[in-house]
């Protein structure tokens, strides 16, 4: 008898990153672990249970700024070197450690994982990951959902509502261009709400959003079975709300299951391990110290003392774990069933990074997990789309201004940290505006191709992960230098147009280098 329907989103989204002058530079690889930890072991896990013909559904985000870097032929060819630098590593850590009866299954292990994950890349993907996206959202069994065009947080950018309407319109663009449609969901920037954002959405045919609970639970009017059942604001777009139970139990260090002790310790790395001259060929060229994604430690226990990771203990782990969030969630239908006229619903999002990156046994948890679903049948995991087709009628709510952010709110993304790039990002959505307005009718080329990477500029500036990273100390050199490299760009733009002196090599380098969105036409952001 089937008890509930649960509703996984992963949000799949990293910073445009991309550093052509460089060979190997830092940040870029933020994206290649995230390929090879994250996206293509979901893949995998997703292409092994349509092989074993057990039913499953996913919603995922593929942010903007995501595909235009997996679809980019620099970032992917320095990509496939990624690989083969790990599978080089490998290679020596086997012969390092072939004597060594503590680790030499471990590096073995990691040995046949990235040879498989070059196997898969070179071979399903055809080099491509949005490939893996496109065959299961063409199969119907993942929905990709889009975000904001670079996840700028829409409440604070709305002081010019013509910015968040060019968020979202070039999101949509850039979806279709990836995916070949529109997309019907979005995952909004950080999960940020404000009054009036819903308008904008319907007007550009996103159909659902998600939202963290309190969003709906301190809503007008308030709605605690919103939180279970998807509302329509006022301009019948439907909000659904992250069930706080759920998720907790996944994205929990401390309470959920990624802290479990057998699972692979995430800050143990060879790269800090070894002996530097061995390693230093595979970590920061300037000799700095980083992880390589070797990591032979299992979490043990909350001390400094590790023992070896055993990936045959922590692989039976995640079918207790798959077991018991299933036998979990059975139960909290169980109990809304009484409180509610419908099936009830549980959403549960989750950062994409989490099941993977953060907590390695992840993507096998989810394996694990939808194996569960098929084998009882008493959850049926289903999309947004598929449950609003099967309930069409839902109450209406204004849901609350929040985000997904500590505290519920803004904070996060306006405090005093970062509160300066503000004025910058405002001053420069007016003078977008106001140039856009001038220059409409304009036929010279070379005159629009400024004024369309004014606006990449502007867009790349506006990422909400630069204020996020200054917030909380990550990489917060690279993110106030990223803010201002932008803000700087868009200045030696502009004087180029008021100046009527265009430097076409200076140009040609910034489209070069923040070459997001090929499609931009800068009269967007005053007709969208």
């Amino acid at each position: 008898m089937l008890k509930g329907y649960w509703t996984p989103v992963l949000h799949s989204h990293l910073p445009f990153v991309k550093h052509p002058d460089y060979d190997n530079f830092l940040e870029e690889h933020w994206l290649f672990e995230a390929i090879t930890e994250c996206y293509i072991p979901l893949l995998q896990r997703l292409k092994k249970l349509e092989d074993e013909n057990i039913d499953f559904r996913l919603t995922t985000s593929v942010t903007p700024p995501l595909a235009e870097m997996l679809d980019d032929r620099h970032l992917m060819e320095k990509y496939e070197k990624y690989l083969i630098k790990q599978l080089e590593l490998a290679q020596k850590e086997v012969e390092r450690t072939k004597n060594d009866e503590n680790f030499k299954e471990i590096s073995l292990f990691y040995q046949n994982m990235f040879l498989e994950t070059k196997e898969f890349f070179d071979g399903f993907l055809n080099k491509n990951v949005l490939n893996g996206y496109r065959y299961f959202y063409n199969s119907g069994k993942v929905e990709v959902i889009t975000c904001g065009a670079t996840h700028g947080f829409l409440p604070i950018l709305s002081v010019n509502e013509k910015a968040v309407r060019t968020q979202i319109e070039v999101a949509v663009k850039a979806h279709e261009k990836h995916f070949g449609r529109k997309p019907k969901g979005i995952w909004l920037p950080e999960c940020a709400y404000y009054e009036g954002l819903d308008k904008i959405l319907k007007e550009k045919g996103i159909k659902f959003f998600i939202v963290d609970s309190h969003a709906l639970t301190f809503g007008k009017p308030t709605s605690l079975n919103g939180v279970f059942a998807p509302t329509y604001t006022p301009s019948s777009v439907a909000a659904f709300g992250r069930d706080g139970e759920s998720s907790k139990q996944v994205w929990s260090s401390k309470e959920g299951y990624p802290g479990d002790f057998s699972y692979r310790d995430f800050y143990r790395d060879i790269g800090y391990d070894l002996d530097f001259d061995y390693i230093k060929p595979y970590i920061n060229p300037d000799g700095v110290r980083v992880f390589t994604g070797f990591k032979y430690h299992k979490i043990t226990g909350t001390s400094n003392y590790k023992e070896v990771y055993e990936p045959f203990v922590a692989k039976q782990k995640t079918i207790g774990h798959a077991e018991n969030f299933h036998h979990n969630r059975e139960k909290q239908f169980e109990h809304l069933s009484s409180l509610m006229d419908r099936t009830p619903l549980i959403v549960s999002p989750y950062d994409a990074e989490l099941f993977g990156h953060w907590w390695f046994e992840g993507p096998e948890f989810l394996y694990n997990l939808f194996k569960q679903i098929d084998e009882h049948k008493v959850i049926k995991a289903i999309t947004p789309i598929e449950y609003l087709n099967m309930y069409p009628k839902n109450q209406m709510q204004e849901p609350n201004p929040s985000s997904w952010g500590d505290q519920g709110y803004y904070d996060v993304w306006l405090n005093e940290g970062n509160a300066w790039i503000y004025r910058h990002l405002h001053n420069m959505a007016d003078v977008m505006e106001e140039r856009a307005s001038e220059y409409f009718n304009v036929s010279d080329f070379n005159t629009t191709r400024v004024l369309n990477q004014m606006l990449r500029e502007l867009l790349l500036a506006q990422s909400s992960d630069w204020a996020f990273l200054m917030t909380t100390a990550t990489a917060t050199e690279y993110s106030v230098n990223r803010t201002k490299e932008h803000i700087s760009n868009f200045n030696e733009l502009l004087g180029m147009i008021d100046d009527y002196n265009i430097d076409i090599d200076r140009l040609e380098y910034l489209e070069y280098k923040n070459s997001i969105f090929n499609f931009i036409d800068f009269r967007i952001f005053i007709t969208s």
